[in-house]
């Protein structure tokens, strides 16, 4: 499955969350270390949807960037 993730900066490090998966967070120092720390947390929490028996929610998110003049 393909997940979009939204990663921002924060005041000292970034974080990201999964809009698809509420809930599902995860925080970095780096760009780089912040999308492998979610990557892991995307994992570990569709692993407790299903031990709970819960859906697991289908990624449905779309990501498009709009260009607009400074």
């Amino acid at each position: 499955m393909r997940y979009a993730i939204v990663v921002e900066k924060a005041e000292n490090n970034y974080s990201a969350y999964v809009p698809d998966l509420p809930g599902c967070v995860a925080t970095g120092d780096t760009v780089e270390e912040t999308e492998r720390e979610i990557r892991e947390a995307i994992e570990f929490h569709i692993e407790g949807l299903i031990e709970d028996g819960l859906p697991v929610p289908q990624p449905a998110s779309i990501v498009q960037y709009v260009e607009i003049a400074a």
